[in-house]
């Protein structure tokens, strides 16, 4: 990749003045990058409800149809393909990106952007293994920059007030922790192809390793996991189905089960000593979430309203970046859960348990990174195909 010859005086005297520039304008400007279906389904309609410290003022991409029908809709002015992602970095237009790209070009688009002196909020997983993870957080960290992966659930309430539950004691010393996410996924979506790192456990069985860590608030140290294919010609590149086991500290166990070939569920269960409780559609942005604790034989049940989930996590990376604070989820969490899903893929070849790598324990999110916006009207598609069956 191509380096800056910048001097690291030049490097910190430039960020500084870009926190007080920050400071005095507290309107971060981003450039998304990839139009996709999670982009124009969800991140470009968020900007409308972040408007306090967040604009949307740029869009890369190589389809010129959704850049010309997305500018008009969005009101944004500045389009780039990707042969031209340098001059949007470097035109002095924007502060920040949000990468949309598939997994395998994470690395890539983040460590440019880095090497521009431009914020970074990423997808997860925030790349493909623990090596590029490792190069987006070096280059985020010594070009002074700040670094996000974007786990929406960090901020969204359903998630937040199971941590709150759990750690209250209120079902007794949590145990068990098991979780299914499946989904019947469309035929050719880039979720089953290998050269773009899709994968189950990629895609989506990093929320359930993601929620056992925020809940168990620990750090697994081993784990198993097997997967399965059938004939589905769907799976012919990737694995259909996932299911793994993770022993955490304390002896507490996590399973989890994720499929690209199986009915809509995006459930987790935490089961204690003294009641047990089951967070229904944990995962999902697009239906509302349901919470159930039961202690004693007693239920109590909990409708959480649909809301905005990436609004908040724009709002909140702006905020460090104009406050100079470090984000929670940082990209040493991005960088933990690839770490996992690595280790288990070894463990579906070798057919045997494997150690995890130790991983520097982070900050875990609780009731205080809380943001509330209003559900997102539902946006006109450009050029993209839903990922799932409808």
């Amino acid at each position: 990749m191509k380096k800056r010859h910048t001097s690291h005086y030049h490097q910190r005297n430039s960020r500084d003045h870009n926190h007080r520039k920050f400071a005095s304008r507290r309107k971060i400007r981003y450039a998304v990058v990839g139009l996709g279906h999670i982009a124009q389904n969800a991140i470009l309609p968020a900007f409308a409800h972040a408007r306090e410290n967040s604009e949307l003022v740029a869009l890369v991409s190589d389809d010129k149809i959704k850049l010309r029908e997305l500018s008009k809709t969005y009101g944004v002015e500045n389009c780039f393909t990707y042969d031209d992602y340098e001059l949007c970095l470097r035109s002095g237009g924007i502060d920040a990106v949000y990468i949309a790209l598939p997994n395998n070009l994470h690395v890539d688009y983040c460590v440019r952007a880095a090497e521009a002196g431009i914020h970074v909020l990423c997808e997860k997983p925030l790349a493909v293994n623990e090596d590029e993870c490792r190069d987006i957080i070096k280059s985020c960290a010594e070009n002074r920059v700040k670094l996000m992966t974007a786990y929406r659930l960090h901020f969204e309430r359903a998630n937040l007030k199971a941590m709150e539950v759990i750690r209250s004691g209120k079902i007794g010393d949590p145990r068990i922790f098991n979780s299914v996410f499946t989904m019947q996924v469309s035929p050719g979506n880039i979720r089953t192809k290998h050269q773009y790192a899709g994968g189950t456990l990629y895609d989506i069985g990093i929320y359930c390793i993601n929620a056992a860590r925020y809940l168990f608030r620990d750090e697994p140290v081993e784990g198993f996991c097997f997967s399965a294919a059938g004939s589905d010609p769907r799976f012919r590149k990737t694995e259909e189905m996932t299911a793994a086991i993770l022993r955490f500290p304390q002896e507490r166990l996590a399973g989890f089960t994720a499929s690209f070939g199986a009915e809509a569920t995006a459930d987790f269960e935490v089961v204690g000593t003294k009641g047990k409780l089951r967070a229904i559609h944990a995962y999902d942005y697009s239906v509302p979430a349901i919470l159930e604790v039961t202690v004693a034989g007693r239920m109590h049940r909990e409708l959480y309203e649909l809301r905005d989930q990436f609004a908040p996590e724009l709002i909140y990376f702006s905020d460090c970046i104009v406050k100079n604070r470090e984000p929670e989820p940082s990209g040493i969490e991005g960088l933990r859960d690839v770490s996992i899903i690595r280790s288990l893929y070894e463990s579906v070849k070798s057919a045997q348990p494997v150690k995890f790598k130790t991983i520097k324990r982070q900050h875990y999110p609780d009731m205080r990174q809380e943001i509330s916006r209003p559900r997102v009207t539902k946006p006109k598609l450009v050029r993209v195909k839903a990922p799932t069956l409808s």
